[in-house]
């Protein structure tokens, strides 16, 4: 390939939209490996720090991602849920070219908090059942879910294979489905702890979802917090445009 004679910087620009164009293209297909650095810089006779820009570059467009010790891949897309409908991890990706994948980091029974138990309307010291799952799209890390919720609800939660089974699935066979969450969204930087899990660096952005699941009459069923690889998540809604206060003053003086 002829490298055009540029500064640095154009450079830089001209790699990241040849490769762009490649992924668009579907030369390099969603999933796979793209090749090493050295290999890059040979291809487009350029340095592999320019190739290294172009590579952060892509990243944050969401083009590509990294995996510690094993390269870059093309990014088969963000993982987006439908504008204000409430679904499982598992619903969400279902019907998608992608393998769903969890694995438990955690499943246990202990006593809820005075607050827990007030937030749960149960009693202080009821058994509340704790889990916390990294999820994966085609074995890549995307999220750490963790859910906290009344065993009284299903009294069978503690002995279910939660790197198969969905909780709200369970949950709606036990009579209890989630009809209702509220929903908030921050961006944060992750932990030592996140990173390694989700196989990127210690202050990468995440978004992190909280979630309260309610039943019918308002009932609050789940407490969840999910943590997503900012590349590999996007949050919609819908917004509906209401009168301003000022409108509706004006719309009650007399004519």
């Amino acid at each position: 390939m002829t490298t055009p004679k540029a500064p640095a910087g154009q450079l830089t620009n001209w790699v990241r939209e040849e490769l762009a164009a490649r992924i668009t293209r579907g030369e390099l297909a969603d999933g796979s490996q793209l090749p090493t650095e050295r290999e890059l810089s040979d291809t487009f006779g350029v340095s592999r720090v320019t190739i290294r820009r172009a590579l952060a570059s892509l990243a944050e467009d969401g083009f590509v991602y990294a995996i510690q010790g094993r390269g870059t891949f093309v990014a088969a897309g963000r993982l987006a849920e439908p504008p204000n409908t409430l679904l499982s991890f598992h619903d969400m990706v279902a019907g998608e070219s992608v393998v769903v994948g969890a694995q438990v980091l955690g499943a246990s029974v202990r006593p809820a908090t005075l607050t827990e138990a007030e937030l749960f309307g149960i009693a202080p010291g009821a058994s509340l059942f704790e889990l916390e799952r990294l999820r994966t799209l085609d074995d890549l890390p995307v999220a750490i879910d963790s859910n906290l919720l009344p065993l009284a609800l299903e009294p069978e939660l503690p002995t279910i294979d939660w790197s198969q089974e969905s909780l709200y699935s369970r949950l709606e066979a036990a009579g209890h489905a989630p009809v209702t969450a509220d929903y908030s969204v921050e961006a944060r930087s992750a932990d030592e702890r996140e990173a390694e899990l989700l196989a990127t660096s210690v202050g990468s952005p995440l978004l992190v979802a909280e979630s309260r699941a309610f039943a019918e009459r308002d009932r609050l069923i789940v407490l969840g917090l999910i943590s997503y690889r900012g590349d590999r998540y996007r949050f919609r809604s819908t917004l509906v445009a209401q009168p301003s206060p000022r409108l509706r003053l004006d719309s009650r003086r007399p004519r």
